[in-house]
Parts: C-alpha cells; sequence; structure tokens
C-alpha cells in the first residue's frame, strides 16, 4: 500500500525538525518505522527529500528571512522554521506540487505540529512570497 503525501510531508517535516534539533537523522529511521508503521523505504525516500531541501536551505532560509516581517529568522521556532522549508521547497523546486496545495500544507503541518498562531504567521510568510512571485517583474 502506498503511503499516503500528507503522512509523508508529516515523516519529512520530522527528519527536518531532527536535523536542526540534533544534526543528527540517523537515529530517525527505527523510530519513524517503528513509531509511525512505514516502511523502511519510505523513511529513505524522505531523508533523501531532506537532503534536497538542505541542499538549498541558504536560499529558501533568505526568503523567510524577507518575508518575516514579525520575527528574525533566528527567533521563528524550528517547527515554523522547518516547516516554511518544506512548502517553499515545494512550491519553487516541485512544479508537479501546486503552489497554493504547497501552501495549504503547511498551514496544516504547522497546525498539527505547532500552534493556531504560528499557523497565521506561517500562512503569512507564504503568502508573502508567493505574491511576491505572481507580481509582474
Amino acid at each position: 500500500m502506498a503511503l499516503a503525501v500528507q503522512k509523508f510531508r508529516e515523516m519529512v517535516l520530522q527528519i527536518l525538525y531532527s536535523t536542526d534539533m540534533a544534526g543528527e537523522e540517523e537515529a530517525m529511521i527505527p523510530f519513524m518505522m517503528g513509531t509511525l508503521k512505514v516502511t523502511k523505504k519510505s523513511v529513505v525516500s524522505a531523508r533523501a527529500k531532506v537532503g534536497e531541501i538542505l541542499a538549498k536551505r541558504e536560499e529558501l532560509d533568505a526568503l523567510i528571512t524577507g518575508a518575516s516581517t514579525s520575527y528574525e529568522f533566528e527567533r521563528i521556532s524550528r517547527v515554523e522554521r522547518n516547516v516554511l522549508r518544506l512548502g517553499l521547497f515545494e512550491m519553487l523546486f516541485e512544479p508537479q506540487v501546486p503552489e497554493k496545495v504547497a501552501m495549504a500544507e503547511a498551514i496544516r503541518l504547522t497546525r498539527k505540529f505547532g500552534t493556531r498562531e504560528s499557523a497565521h504567521f506561517v500562512n503569512a510568510v507564504m503568502d508573502a512570497i508567493y505574491k511576491k512571485r505572481q507580481a509582474p517583474q
């Protein structure tokens, strides 16, 4: 049975968060397999996507910094920061994911792993970047 896209995003977010916290994601494989009841192949795929996101981290973080008018980058919670990295990566570098879907999923993930208030912040940042991309140059 194929893994649901939403569950896959949750796995990617959890690995991103773990990497941001401890810099080590290797221990996540057995944990995720046991806790989330997913295959090793699914976790390996999620880790591969995390690698792609981390390769673009500097660019993504610069966009987040530019769009965040409320907080300096260092003050953004780890959950919000990593949801934004994931959402922006999907919005900018995965053309098969519609931009509005990337935004909606980022908000969903923030509500699940963060707070309702942080979802408003993530929405504002993602929306600002979306609108800037849509504006005529």
